[in-house]
Formats: C-alpha cells, structure tokens, sequence
C-alpha cells in the first residue's frame, strides 16, 4: 500500500503600501493537500519529497532522502545513496524480476516492475545491472536489510583478502659508478624487502654526458640481478631511456620453502646434579 501524507498550508497575509488594516486581511483557512509517496524512482518521475508548511506563509519545501546518484558523480557526498536502488543506473527497458522468496517473475518492463514494488509496498533493489537484461528483485524492508549487510560482510572480506595478497613497489637508485658499499647496502634491502612480498625497482638514473656509460649501467642491473639469485624473479625492465630499470618480482616458492624449513632444534641441556 502506498503511503499517504495529509498536510495543509494557508497563502501568507496580503501586503498593502501603506499601513495595514487588521479588518482587510485575507482569512487563514488551511487548505488540505495530499501527497504520494513512492519508495522507487525513475527518471525523477517519483520523487520523494515531504512539504511542510506553517501559519502566516512560514511553509518550505524539504526533500527528504534521496536514492539517486548526487549529480556531481560523488557518491560518498551523500550518506544514504544506495546504488542498488538507484534505478536511473539501468538503461534498458526490460529487466528480469525476482520476488521476495527469489522465484523467478519473468522479464517485465522497469515501470511494471516500479509499479508491482509500489503497489505491495515492496523495496525495488538491484541484484545485477551487468547481466542482460538487468536482474532486480523484490524485498520486504527487513530482508533487504538482510541483504544489505551481507552483501557489506563480503565486500569487507573481498578487501582484506586483495589488501594481503597487493604487493606494495620498493624502489632502490644507483649510480652507474656506485662504490662496493652503497652496492651492498641496496642488495641487502632488497632482499629483505623481497623476503616482506613486496616488488623492488631498480634504477639506474643517466644525467647528461653519463648517457655514454648506458652499458656499464645496463651491466650494474643484470649484476644486481644475479645477486639475487632465485629469491626473486625479472618482470619487466626498460633499457632504452635515460632511466634504466628492472623490476624483481618475489618468488612466491622460494620463500615459501623458505618458511617451512624446520627450524633448528637446540640440543637440550642435562642437568647433573652434585651430591656432597
């Protein structure tokens, strides 16, 4: 059933230019005014709005909560926007349409379906804008809630799972004339950061005349490379501009044997016990 607000308004008091006569005001006799409300929208064609208005023209117009897309494009701008009820989000004429125990309705027009979640006084929500036609279904309140916060419960779990396996790019600068040193100091954070998961980037920056050096350089990678060894693996490398880099990716089964090396065991200590 749809929902029927009842409100009134009265039209604000005439004004004369000169001093006003209480006995040539207008009467305030309240006008009755009713509104529909749809809990679905389209194109704008059902807002949802709530009108207020007061004695002596105080009235305004108030919207209430919207489930439209904020038109600058930034969705996180509105707190109650739901793009699963945003159905300006769909561009087709015909959508297949679920009802409340998920059976299957068939393919109905998007006004059939806005007009069967109107008149059961259902919630009108999307399940797949992607498939053709677009897949909706109808929910009870509580249910979607339901839904709502399942759909939230995966979509934290997908986050955490992508933030474990995203692999984070150190980068590490060398000159093509680096002294034995500094060319040990960057090995040894380049394997511990390999050792951490995370990609390292190897660069060698060529400044003007040093370009002519473009082989010692290209030799100083390969001979980082090597270094190396198997604890990580070559993804990409450019040796044609003045910045020369390589990319070392970690090897996901060395370090893997790696951690299930037992460790160690410590021989145990005998106690020998001293009788006087």
């Amino acid at each position: 059933m749809a929902r029927i607000a009842i409100c009134s308004f009265n039209p604000s008091p005439s004004l004369s230019p000169a001093a006003p006569n209480p006995s040539r005001r207008l009467p305030l006799v309240p006008l009755p005014l009713r509104l529909k409300f749809s809990r679905n929208r389209i194109g704008g064609r059902r807002p949802l709005a709530a009108v207020v208005a007061r004695y002596g023209g105080g009235g305004g117009y108030r919207p209430g909560p919207s489930r439209r897309r904020p038109r600058d494009g930034r969705a996180a701008a509105d707190p109650d926007y739901d793009p699963a009820l945003d159905l300006d989000r769909i561009k087709s004429s015909s959508v297949r349409l679920l009802d409340e125990q998920q059976n299957m309705l068939g393919v109905v027009s998007i006004d059939e379906a806005v007009r069967m979640a109107d008149d059961a006084d259902l919630i009108l929500a999307i399940l797949s804008i992607d498939a053709d036609p677009p897949v909706l279904r109808l929910f009870e309140s509580t249910d979607y809630k339901k839904h709502k916060y399942e759909q939230q419960k995966k979509k934290r779990v997908q986050q955490k799972r992508s933030a474990a396996n995203r692999m984070d790019i150190k980068e590490l600068k060398m000159g093509y004339n680096i002294d034995s040193h500094d060319y040990s100091v960057r090995l040894k954070a380049a394997q511990k950061f390999l050792k951490d998961g995370d990609k390292v980037k190897v660069i060698v920056h060529l400044k003007g005349r040093e370009n002519e050096f473009r082989n010692i350089a290209i030799e100083l990678l390969q001979r980082f490379q090597s270094d190396i060894g198997e604890l990580a693996t070559e993804e990409s490398k450019n040796f044609s501009e003045r910045n020369i880099f390589m990319v070392l990716m970690p090897n996901k089964a060395v370090l893997q044997k790696n951690q299930e090396q037992p460790k160690k065991k410590e021989k145990p200590v005998t106690e020998v016990s001293a009788s006087v």
